[in-house]
């Protein structure tokens, strides 16, 4: 089934798909019926209560009926203001107007191969003040009675609190019942099991960080026990789907700067509630995969979990893991000791870029780990150019490349911008270094950069930085730059700031970055609001703005004007500062892309600047 847009409204179809011997034929679409509105989708079909669940965009009146009505209206009203009593104002890429997601069901029932839509649209989280979903259709799952999702806390700003809970209520939404504690921060991706007698989330400790680390937890619905079941396993899940049985749990996690399909045990549920049970070293999940980024982790009939899986060497591909079955048994074998490693077959089962990537260059990804700040180990990776060769000596320009979040990493995944393999190819000697901040390596070095953005980084990209001037006399140092974006933008404007760091580098690029902290009223990460003592005297030891005396190196500044992250008036102060200081410097704005270039156009102009700009300064290949 799918959905086409018409002028006002939008149509439900259905195909027939006939199946023979692995081949696949499509008959005709047929319409099923319309949507009032433009805005259905997240489409999830309860089949035993032959009802459809989606998501829409609605006014405060919570009828889907009405909204062409009220956009005529909105659309009519004589100017072009937008009023704003709380936050957001304007979020990622585009400025919250009076609509808000709700979560709707409509009859949907099959006789013989005909498909019927019915014509009521029941509103879910009518009159609740609840806004879901806000992700996409992993904010909620079905049973065949009830929707579970997950939502901003509707008594909190929305804009200042990160505190999501998790709801449970009846396809006609006659009784919300909350599933969290109350004590959570973010609660996301909840998910029944398939008898619907458990749900699973995954929740941190603590409102206002975004970063915290996420635990699993698990609600026993017919014993009324909610219990966490990865307390004392160091990492942070992100996506849950319960085993065909329910009695295992798979989910999807970063570790080592890689994205691991994990998969654990469940226990038994306790006789009560408790975020701290006592559970074996046999509950630790188990890692199923161990290269590359996976998403859209689905388990289908037959002992098969499918999903998507990049790399450095490649976009995203489908691939499954059968015999999930053995894979349980042999879990369950095992003594409470510390987990064993678990033998699975991983198929391929599609190759879609490769005859796009054939006869590319795409280096292998060298790891390599030093001793940072506080003798904390850190991990980083190294890209080496096409022609490399161990004989070299000081012909590679060397690139540093910094990743943004903080709370991120260079991960085994493909990307279209700040893509080291294209870096590679252009003829540079490529560092990604995971420094303090850095996410899939354990919550203390996540941590860690709390109240100090300016500081242990920087010690680990310096020591980073030297190791592999050490170890690689084929690279040339005089010739080194620097890119960097979002948190890594402020990173370039902290070098600029900072010149006795010692990199020498000729040329740097910053990609949406943070010229002035002080105007974002960062809370956690500065430990405090810019008016509290603390976090006054952190923006005064840590702000690029209050250094740029100290500029000195040629710099490109690249943003998008639909940034409202970053906005990009940081970029072009520091671009006036630049000039105003007589060092060469280049704005590139793209009026039509957000804190991520993601038109493929712009994204090919956005090397294209990058490398005339450091050609300039550093020569090409």
């Amino acid at each position: 089934m799918f959905w086409r847009e018409g002028a006002k409204y939008q149509e439900l179809r259905a195909i027939p798909i006939a199946s023979l011997d692995a081949k696949f034929t499509l008959g005709e679409a047929h319409v099923i019926g319309p949507f009032p509105v433009q805005t259905a989708g997240n489409f999830r079909y309860a089949a035993q209560a032959g009802r459809l669940i989606f998501s829409a965009h609605v006014y405060a009146d919570g009828d889907l009926k009405t909204v062409v009505k009220q956009d005529k209206a909105y659309e009519e009203q004589g100017s072009t203001a937008l009023v704003y009593d709380e936050t957001f104002a304007r979020h990622w890429d585009h400025w919250v107007g009076p609509t808000h997601q709700s979560l709707f069901s409509v009859q949907l029932t099959k006789e013989g191969d005909a498909w019927a839509m019915g014509t009521e649209f029941t509103n879910a989280l009518k009159n609740l003040r609840h806004s879901s979903p806000s992700g996409g259709a992993g904010d909620f799952d079905v049973s065949d009675t009830h929707i579970i999702y997950t939502c901003k806390d509707p008594d909190l700003p929305k804009a200042m609190h990160t505190k999501q809970n998790i709801y449970m209520v009846p396809f006609d939404g006659s009784k919300v019942t909350e599933l969290t504690s109350g004590e959570q921060g973010a609660a996301l991706s909840p998910v029944f099991n398939k008898v619907a007698d458990k749900v699973a989330w995954v929740e941190n400790d603590e409102d206002g960080y975004e970063s915290a680390r996420m635990r699993v937890v698990i609600y026993d619905l017919t014993k009324n026990v909610r219990y966490t079941l990865t307390q004392a396993w160091d990492r942070s899940p992100s996506s849950l789907v319960f085993s065909e049985q329910g009695d295992f749990l798979y989910m999807i996690a970063g570790d080592d700067a890689r994205v691991k399909v994990f998969a654990v045990r469940l226990p038994e549920t306790p006789g009560a509630s408790t975020t701290h049970p006592e559970l074996s070293a046999h509950f630790t999940p188990r890692a199923l995969t161990h290269t590359g980024f996976v998403s859209d982790l689905h388990i289908l009939p037959g002992n098969r979990a499918l999903f998507s899986k990049t790399s450095f060497l490649g976009p995203n591909d489908t691939y499954v893991i059968r015999k999930l079955d053995l894979i349980e048994d042999t879990i369950r074998q095992q003594s409470s000791a510390a987990p064993a490693p678990v033998q699975v077959e991983l198929e391929r089962l599609t190759n879609h870029s490769a005859q796009s990537l054939q006869g590319k260059y795409l280096p292998h990804a060298e790891e390599f780990r030093f001793k940072g700040a506080d003798d904390v180990e850190i991990q980083g990776w190294i890209f080496k150019p096409q022609g490399f060769d161990q004989e070299d000596r000081k012909k590679w320009v060397p690139l540093l490349s910094i990743h943004g979040g903080p709370q991120w990493a260079w991960q085994d995944q493909w990307l279209s911008t700040w893509n080291h393999s294209v870096l590679a190819n252009h003829g540079y000697f490529v560092v990604a270094i995971n420094p303090t901040g850095s996410t899939t390596f354990g919550q203390n070095l996540v941590d860690a950069i709390t109240g100090d953005w300016g500081g242990k980084p920087f010690i680990d990209l310096r020591k980073g930085w030297q190791y592999v001037l050490d170890n690689y006399p084929q690279i040339d140092p005089g010739r080194a730059v620097a890119i960097g974006g979002s948190w890594a933008g402020y990173a370039i404007n902290w070098i600029q700031s900072n010149p006795d760091f010692g990199f020498g580098f000729k040329a740097l690029m910053s990609h949406s970055g943070v010229k002035q902290p002080f105007s974002f009223l960062f809370n956690h990460d500065w430990r405090g609001r810019p008016w509290d003592p603390e976090a006054q005297k952190l923006f005064a030891k840590y702000n690029p703005a209050n250094y740029t005396d100290k500029w000195s190196t040629p710099q490109l500044l690249i943003h998008g004007s639909k940034d409202y992250c970053v906005p990009e008036t940081e970029s072009i102060a520091a671009f006036h500062t630049l000039l105003q200081r007589g060092i060469p410097t280049r704005l590139v704005i793209f009026p039509d892309d957000n804190h991520v270039i993601e038109k493929d156009e712009n994204c090919l102009r956005w090397y294209d600047e990058l490398f005339r700009w450091f050609d300039q300064f550093v020569g090409s290949k």
